[in-house]
C-alpha cells in the first residue's frame, strides 16, 4: 500500500473520530488544550481530536430523591421525613465549572436544607404545612444552586415517619374523637325525636277527638297480633275520682 494512501486513511479517520451528536436534550461543553471554549449546540458537531474534548450535559428536568433524613421537631418528637426534589440545568457550562459533581451536589445541599427547615416546625406543624415546608426548601436550596446553573423547579415533601408510641397515641386520639362525634349524633338525634313526640303531643291534645283517634290505631295494631288480649279502652275524659265519689 502506497504511504499517501495509509497517510489519507490515518487522516480521514483522525477527522472522523471528531465528529460528534449532541442530542436535542443535551448541550456539549467543549474543552481546547484544557480551557473552555463554548457551549455546543443540539446537532452534529465536530471537534479537534486530541486537542479538544466535550463534555455533555443533560438539560431536562431531573428528580432527585432526597433520602430519609432523622429530625427533631421544634417540640422534641423525632421523626423521618424523605423529599422529592426536580431541577433542571439551565447554565450547561456553569454545571460544569463551577463544581465537579452538580446532582451530587445539589442532593447534599438540599438534604442539609430538608433537616434544617423541618426542625424549625413543630410536630402538627409539619404535618398540616407540607406546602410551605416544601417552598421553604426550595427557596434555600434554588439560591444556593443558582451559582451552579441550576434551577429547582420542585420541592415535594413524601413520607413523614412518626415513631411508634406516636403513633399508636394519635390512632387513640383519633378514635377517641370518633366515638366522642358518634355520641353528639346520637344525642342531636334523640333529642329531635323527642321534640317530635313532643309537639306530636301537644298537636293531639289541641285537636278534639286527636287522642281518641290514636288510641284506637293503637288497638288495631294489638288486635292484629296472635296473641290472646283483653283491652279495657276508658274515655280520655275518664276520672277515677268520679266512681269514688
Amino acid at each position: 500500500m502506497e504511504p499517501l494512501v495509509v497517510v489519507l486513511i490515518l487522516v480521514v479517520i483522525f477527522l472522523l473520530s471528531g465528529i460528534c451528536v449532541i442530542k436535542q436534550f443535551e448541550r456539549g461543553i467543549v474543552f481546547t488544550l484544557g480551557r473552555y471554549t463554548g457551549t455546543r449546540e443540539p446537532g452534529l458537531r465536530f471537534i479537534i481530536p486530541i486537542i479538544q474534548t466535550m463534555t455533555k450535559v443533560d438539560v431536562r428536568s431531573t428528580p432527585i430523591d432526597i433520602s430519609k433524613q432523622e429530625v427533631i421537631t421544634k417540640d422534641n418528637v423525632t421523626v423521618g421525613v424523605d423529599a422529592i426534589l426536580y431541577f433542571r440545568v439551565i447554565n450547561p457550562s456553569k454545571a460544569v465549572l463551577e463544581t465537579t459533581n452538580y446532582i451530587y451536589a445539589t442532593t447534599n445541599f438540599a438534604q442539609a436544607a430538608l433537616r434544617d427547615i423541618t426542625g424549625n416546625f413543630e410536630l402538627d406543624e409539619l404535618l398540616s404545612k407540607r406546602d410551605e415546608i416544601s417552598g421553604k426548601i426550595k427557596e434555600i436550596v434554588d439560591k444556593e444552586t443558582n451559582q451552579w446553573g441550576i434551577d429547582i423547579e420542585n420541592v415535594k415533601l413524601q413520607n413523614i415517619e412518626l415513631p411508634a408510641d406516636m403513633k399508636r397515641a394519635m390512632a387513640k386520639q383519633a378514635e377517641a374523637e370518633r366515638e366522642r362525634r358518634a355520641a353528639i349524633i346520637v344525642a342531636e338525634g334523640e333529642k329531635a325525636a323527642a321534640k317530635a313526640v313532643s309537639e306530636a303531643a301537644h298537636t293531639l291534645a289541641k285537636t278534639p277527638g286527636g287522642i281518641e283517634v290514636r288510641t284506637l290505631q293503637t288497638l288495631e295494631r294489638i288486635s292484629s297480633e296472635p296473641s290472646q288480649k283483653t283491652v279495657i279502652v276508658l274515655p280520655s275524659d275518664f276520672n277515677l275520682k268520679n266512681l269514688v265519689k
